[in-house]
């Protein structure tokens, strides 16, 4: 028999017994003789054999498929889940009769169905300018013009809004006739992405139509791109830019490496450059640099932006020169000033500032003109300008006021003979309209950043020093901090003298004069104090100054000396004391035409002898003007009246005209008295003790006040002396107690000497 054959038989043979087990299997009778039939079967194992393996075989299958239906079911859930993540919509669209199955869209979550001639089956939401555009598209892939359909649209949302989609889709079934019949596709909301598209191509736009030349660089400084602005301005295409390394047109390499170094440690840097363009010009640019960062924070790009200043500039000076200039001397005014020492001192350098103001020049202007003043500024102007350094500026800050801004220096010897100069070009005369016109100045002088850290500040400590200054007439004086102390309370002080002068305020204290060798009385010196009622003791330091500034020190010298010689005339009077008495002569006093008719005055009034008065007159007194000083020196001698030199060797005296001085005493000033510790110092002493008695002068030490010091004195052939080391200044009071018991202990026998 065939092989297939006997197959063939045996499969009838198991099919024979699934029929007869399915039939005995309702009918119990027939059981027993359908298995007595199966025993008796030569080929009943093989059959059961055959049998059973159906049975697994059956089994395996029905496994295999639950096992399938399983991976089917969550293939799907994941097909779902992955739709719902991405927040695509998947459609299906039967072509034919128009129904639309989508997956994944809240709105549309049923099948719908449109009318067949509508297409595309989603035009109700498509933006009417969008339409024609999709349909087109859509068409071009059902005629097999286009593998996939792709369009970009904006369709309406479930709150009306329209957002773009991005729409793709294919043709997945066609008819018999090759016709597509079904199509699916997926909707992707990308309005988020289009806008920034739009904006991008906003800003593409916008960069290429800029006036401003821009360029982008990579990491490395290799040119990218331009846009056309720059090749206009520099010339030269874009594909010939396109690599090279950064430069800058009409500069260094080194200038180009020291801008690209300025951006290494800056998210932006500006700087202002001269450049040459395309048309030969050379223009004021502005360069700012920008960094464009990476993720990582690392630099992917540079863009630079060249913009042009030209006009910017030109219109600034105009603006400056109407601003900031002077329209009389056309010097920088107030406003420039200031703003050009706003720029300096945000530097890390010292610069010095004089401030000048003109004497008296109101005078001109009421006698002659302000006219012809105006003329005298301007010729001044001009005058100073001239003698200027070249780094230095000069500046009117109105009226006839001045400021010259010294860069770069704090160095007082430059300062000062840059003062000295302007003060003598300012008194140089000047010739005008038939008139020879002789004017001064006061300088007030403050250095930065020492007196100021603002060109306010600056200028007010300026104008203090020059106030200052203005006191004398004709001179300069630098800025310190006891001004700014001094200005304000100089006005209280003057209310306190004012008052005290009419209420008898102003208290004399002396002080005795020691012969050093038999500890005699020698003399005395009169010091004023200046007792409040509420302040208390105002330290002569203090008021003095102020007093020879407001001319107060004329009325309150005459009030020491008439009290002086008052109480000298009693205690003379009383046998107490009859040496001489000194009263300290203040320059104000000195430059009095009537000096000696007040004096001879006072003397008449408290009937005190001329020759018991000694008048203490200092250096800076008498070498103001010496010849006028000499007269006035002789007229006082003449009347005999003593003269003793104060505080020698602190001013600037010339032996020339010491020697020509009508003096009787010369009085070392304590500092020297101070210093004889060292060789020098007791040298220097020795020298003016020696000086003196050459000239037949009779010596005063001041300020002695320890035993050593009057030690050396006596070695060093000094006769008198006068400090707290034998007494302080005492009171009327005081001192006539003092004198009745120096004249007790004299008569008594006791010791006087100074000098145990």
């Amino acid at each position: 028999m065939k092989p297939r054959l006997k197959y063939q038989n045996v499969f009838n043979k198991i099919l024979s017994v699934l029929c007869a087990f399915a039939c005995v299997s309702s009918y119990p009778a027939i059981a027993d003789e359908f298995h007595q039939s199966l025993i008796d079967s030569p080929s009943y194992i093989a059959t059961v054999v055959i049998f059973v393996g159906v049975l697994v075989i059956m089994g395996w299958a029905i496994i295999s498929l639950r096992r399938s239906r399983q991976h089917l079911r969550h293939s799907q859930q994941l097909l779902k889940s992955t739709l719902e993540g991405s927040g695509d919509i998947l459609w299906d669209w039967n072509i034919v009769t128009g129904e639309v199955v989508r997956i994944n869209d809240e709105r549309h979550s049923q099948p719908t169905r449109v009318e067949a001639h509508t297409f595309p089956p989603n035009r109700a939401r498509i933006h009417p300018q969008d339409l024609p555009t999709v349909e087109s598209l859509i068409r071009a892939h059902l005629a097999q013009k286009t593998v996939f359909f792709e369009a970009s649209y904006r369709m309406l949302d479930e709150q009306g809004q329209w957002r773009w989609v991005l729409d793709r889709g294919k043709v997945v079934e066609k008819n018999a006739q090759l016709q597509p019949v079904r199509m699916t596709g997926t909707v992707k909301d990308i309005h988020d992405i289009k806008t920034t598209e739009q904006r991008l191509n906003l800003f593409a736009t916008c960069v290429e139509n800029l006036t401003d030349a821009m360029v982008i660089y990579d990491s490395e400084f290799n040119l990218i791109d331009t846009n056309p602005a720059f090749t206009q301005l520099f010339g030269l295409s874009r594909a010939h830019h396109h690599g090279h390394p950064f430069s800058l047109p009409g500069h260094t390499v080194q200038r180009s490496d020291a801008i690209k170094k300025s951006i290494a440690q800056a998210h932006h840097v500006q700087h202002e450059l001269n450049m040459p363009v395309i048309t030969g010009q050379t223009l004021c640019m502005e360069l700012g640099i920008d960094k464009v960062l990476d993720q990582e924070g690392n630099v992917e790009y540079y863009i630079m932006v060249f913009s042009d200043l030209s006009e910017r500039k030109n219109a600034e000076q105009a603006l400056n020169d109407l601003s900031n200039q002077d329209s009389l001397t056309r010097l920088a005014n107030r406003n420039q000033f200031f703003a050009d020492l706003d720029v300096l001192m945000e530097k890390d350098n010292q610069h010095a500032v004089l401030v000048m103001d003109l004497d008296n020049f109101k005078k001109i202007n009421d006698s002659l003109g302000h006219q012809l003043g105006d003329k005298l500024l301007i010729k001044l102007a001009q005058r100073l300008v001239e003698r200027k350094r070249s780094q230095d500026s000069f500046y009117r800050l109105g009226g006839d006021e001045f400021a010259l801004v010294m860069r770069g220096t704090n160095d007082i010897h430059t300062i000062t003979a840059t003062s000295k100069e302007f003060l003598k070009t300012i008194a140089t005369p000047f010739r005008m309209l038939g008139h020879e016109l002789a004017i001064t100045a006061s300088i007030g002088i403050v250095l930065s950043p020492e007196d100021g850290m603002t060109p306010q500040v600056l200028l007010k400590n300026a104008d203090t020093a020059m106030y200052h200054a203005k006191q004398q007439g004709n001179r300069y004086l630098f800025f310190n901090d006891a001004m700014n102390h001094a200005a304000v309370k100089r006005l209280q002080i003057e209310n306190l003298m004012r008052f005290g002068l009419k209420k008898d305020h102003f208290e004399v204290f002396y002080q005795p004069k020691m012969d050093i060798k038999t500890g005699e009385i020698a003399g005395m010196e009169a010091l004023v104090r200046f007792i409040t009622p509420k302040k208390g003791l105002i330290s002569p330091g203090v008021f003095i100054p102020i007093a020879e500034e407001t001319g107060q020190i004329i009325e309150i010298g005459e009030v020491v000396l008439r009290k002086a010689c008052a109480d000298v005339k009693k205690w003379r009077d009383m046998g107490l004391f009859n040496q001489r008495v000194a009263v300290n002569l203040s320059a104000k006093q000195f430059a009095l035409a009537d000096l000696t008719l007040r004096i001879d005055t006072i003397l008449t009034q408290t009937q005190l002898p001329a020759s018991a008065l000694e008048l203490e007159i200092t250096e800076g007194t008498v070498m103001d003007n010496p010849e006028h000083a000499i007269a006035i020196m002789h007229a006082l001698v003449d009347k005999g009246i003593h003269l003793a030199m104060d505080d020698f060797g602190t001013g600037y005296s010339s032996l020339s005209y010491l020697k020509r001085f009508p003096l009787h005493t010369l009085k070392i000033d304590r500092a020297f008295i101070v210093d004889m510790e060292n060789e020098r110092g007791k040298n220097m002493v020795d020298s003016i003790i020696t000086m003196a008695q050459n000239l037949g002068l009779h010596v005063v030490a001041e300020g002695v006040e320890e035993i050593e010091q009057l030690q050396q004195l006596q070695k060093l052939g000094c006769e008198t002396m006068q400090g707290y080391y034998y007494s302080k200044p005492l009171s009327s009071e005081q001192f006539e107690a003092f004198l009745s018991k120096h004249i007790k202990d004299k008569s008594q026998g006791q010791h006087l000497s100074l000098v145990q």
